[in-house]
């Protein structure tokens, strides 16, 4: 209590929390790029290793492996460490497991894996080969948390886990996400980057051409999406569900599904279908049904034989998990412990990199082991010419070590090795031996310097160790690519998917914010009813497919399907409940969307642009900001850019037309300006041909314009007076 230091409470937080975020981010989260482990799977190796655990014996209960993990090498739950090695031996979750379990190690439905004391475990080959060579001095070693051991900083790795089973985590302010590879695929691209390490992602992607994941699926992405994620390494990839058409009796048809993406699970893919449908969102698809063994096969049955199967597994794609995107940020800590987000070529080479050093390790610590070996082989020799005289010295000298030295020459560990020596060692046939040993031996050190001396031996033996991964565990059904790399899916007209249900519709909108829809195309009002004290605003026809955009006043865009919005008689819904629309935000324009030309945009105070329809579209109820507004402006206008020029009129009333193609064309912006003003902004602009003459309504009557080219000007002008008979309202 003597020694009480004042200090700021946002300092304190601040030094604790990057304490915190430190300790996420190098001890639990991030992957090592050398062996793509994390600490937990680390240890979880290195603990099975020491217990005996490797391919060829038998196996032990997973408790005992957890509490030796646990115990000496990871002080944290033993819940969150059996999890971890759960994972790495569930096929389903691991490109090439770590772990071979015995018992229930769960499903693809999700079901979870039985306690710990029921399940057992070994090492597969896989981590066996990730652990090859430790023994060698070919990793650095740490002390264990308690410092009553030591761990591996990291494996030696001879198999590229970090690519070919990924790594998936989230830290504090970072995270990685990487899919698994094919192992041949990555091993050829090693093996090129070897041979030219100044090759470029695209000639690396030749060889891996994309992810391979454990459940298969199909990739639809364009080449150069791939080889801009794996540039910059950060990216992702669109994964669908592989299935086909079985066809039935009397022209009637099903589609199966056969394989899910990655890290679906089954049940809830089901669960989510079976929701779909009771909610009528699904209108092509009549039933779901699960007929999977160890395989999976979905069955899904159409409602009517004359849909399309394309068109219905589109509608399911778009709504359900059967079509997911796999995020790719490869985001791990470098050699140095510092953590990076690297491309291909990074990766790939930190990987074979670690190999060359941990092959210089390895062959000095074998050159070194073999030096001592020959010393103490050259001493044997020299005593075995005259065995009669060592026994004499062993026998009569009070310090037969110094004896044996001083009458043979030899050093302290020739000579030791000599006192340790079997009587029955001294027979004739264990002098030849030892001869065939030393000259083995003396090859070995020869070879081991030159390989050491010589850095293009060093990669050649590399690629021989890279190419012996690649045919030890490339082949076969572990080996086989299980994901299929497609083409880009054609874009499928989603509307033809409720064309039985497809009828014309109205929508109506009061002037305090409540829309319905009613049935048919409705001329005018008469006959409907709104709230007390409410009227209509706006009357739409269209149909029941058709999307509708809301521009508000903020310069946000909304989209409502025609189909989904509240039928019948009644008030039907606030606008504000089903959008995210502020009570000041005003309504500015509705209509049917069309991708059949563009959209003129336009704020109050003058400024807009040309915008391509579908930049308009958003799914999210918070809708789409795409005109910028500067302090006191509003969304004015947004009308279909239909024609060569543009007409815009002032609350002046100063009438402006110059050409449609000096208005920018944006998908998001300020815009440029339209007019000028001196006072007031923008009442009006449409777009139109100038060679039909500029036309407006001015009461019941249409007037048109034919001699428009006398208001012609540059954009940004100030314009003229309108023509005689333009209405008071300053609207066309």
């Amino acid at each position: 209590m003597d020694n009480i230091q004042d200090t700021s409470f946002s300092e304190a937080l601040s030094e604790r929390y990057l304490a915190y975020a430190m300790s996420t981010i190098m001890s639990r989260s991030l992957p090592d790029v050398r062996d793509g482990l994390k600490p937990v799977h680390r240890r979880l190796i290195y603990a099975m290793q020491q217990l005996r655990l490797d391919p060829a014996s038998g196996f032990k209960k997973c408790a005992r492996v957890v509490g030796d993990v646990m115990g000496k090498f990871h002080p944290h739950g033993d819940a969150s460490i059996y999890d971890a090695l759960v994972r790495l031996a569930q096929d389903f979750a691991v490109r090439y497991p770590l772990v071979e379990g015995q018992g229930n190690f769960g499903n693809v439905d999700g079901d979870n894996p039985a306690a710990m004391r029921y399940t057992e475990a070994r090492m597969t080959a896989v981590a066996a080969s990730l652990l090859a060579g430790i023994s060698e001095d070919t990793v650095d070693f740490r002390p264990t948390y308690d410092n009553e051991d030591q761990e591996p900083v990291v494996l030696p790795a001879a198999f590229p886990n970090l690519l070919a089973n990924g790594a998936a985590g989230i830290a504090v302010g970072m995270a990685t996400s990487i899919p698994p590879h094919n192992l041949g695929e990555v091993c050829a691209a090693a093996i090129h980057l070897i041979a030219d390490p100044q090759a470029t992602t695209a000639e690396l992607l030749a060889h891996m051409p994309g992810p391979d994941f454990p459940t298969g699926g199909i990739i639809s992405e364009p080449p150069e999406a791939l080889l801009a994620a794996y540039e910059a390494g950060r990216g992702g990839f669109r994964l669908r569900a592989r299935w086909a058409v079985e066809q039935g009796r009397f022209s009637t048809w099903t589609i199966v599904v056969t394989e899910i993406p990655y890290q679906v699970q089954k049940s809830r893919l089901i669960e989510q279908i079976a929701a779909l449908l009771e909610e009528k969102k699904l209108p092509l698809l009549a039933d779901v049904r699960d007929e999977s063994d160890e395989r999976i096969r979905l069955v899904l049955e159409p409602k009517a034989r004359g849909v399309e199967p394309e068109v219905l597994m589109e509608t399911l794609f778009r709504a359900t998990a059967l079509e997911t995107r796999f995020p790719l940020n490869m985001n791990v800590l470098t050699a140095e412990q510092v953590p990076q987000v690297l491309g291909l070529r990074g990766v790939l080479g930190a990987w074979i990199a670690h190999r060359h050093e941990v092959l210089q390790r390895r062959s000095r610590f074998r050159l070194q082991a073999t030096l001592r070996r020959l010393e103490i082989l050259e001493g044997f020799l020299a005593v075995f010419l005259n065995l009669d005289e060592v026994i004499r010295i062993i026998r009569e000298e009070d310090d037969a070590k110094a004896g044996l030295v001083a009458a043979f020459r030899l050093s302290d560990v020739q000579a030791e090795a000599i006192l340790n020596m079997r009587l029955r060692s001294l027979r004739r046939l264990e002098e030849m031996e030892i001869k065939r040993e030393h000259k083995t031996l003396s090859k070995e050190g020869r070879d081991l310097s030159a390989l050491l001396a010589d850095e293009k031996l060093r990669w050649a033996r590399i690629t021989a160790e890279i190419e012996e991964t690649r045919r030890t565990f490339g082949g076969g059904a572990l080996g086989a690519r299980r994901t299929e790399l497609g083409a880009v899916p054609a874009p499928v007209d989603v509307s033809q998917i409720v064309v039985i249900e497809r009828e014309p519709i109205t929508v109506l909108l009061s002037k305090k914010g409540w829309i319905r829809t009613v049935k048919g195309h409705v001329a005018d009002a008469e006959g409907q009813k709104f709230k007390e004290g409410d009227e209509l605003r706006l009357l739409l026809p269209c149909q029941t497919t058709d999307r509708i955009i809301l521009m508000a006043g903020n310069g946000r865009a909304f989209t409502l399907r025609a189909g989904e919005l509240p039928r019948g008689r009644g008030d039907g819904q606030a606008i504000r409940v089903m959008l995210d629309l502020a009570a000041q935000d005003e309504v500015a324009h509705v209509f049917v969307w069309s991708d059949a030309h563009r959209y003129l945009l336009a704020s109050s105070g003058g400024r807009g642009f040309v915008m391509p329809a579908e930049d308009l579209l958003s799914d999210r109820r918070a809708g789409k900001q795409v005109l910028n507004l500067r302090p006191g402006e509003t969304a004015k206008i947004c009308v279909p850019a239909v024609g060569d020029h543009v007409a815009v009129v002032g609350e002046n009333r100063k009438l402006l037309v110059f050409p449609l193609d000096q208005v920018a064309e944006l998908s998001r912006g300020l815009g440029v300006t339209l007019q000028r003003y001196k006072e007031g902004g923008l009442a009006d602009a449409k777009v139109f041909r100038l060679a039909d003459g500029l036309t407006w309504r001015a009461g019941e009557r249409v007037r048109t314009e034919t001699h428009a080219q006398e208001w012609l000007g540059e954009r940004g002008q100030a314009g003229k007076m309108p023509p005689t008979g333009f209405a008071r309202s300053g609207k066309f």
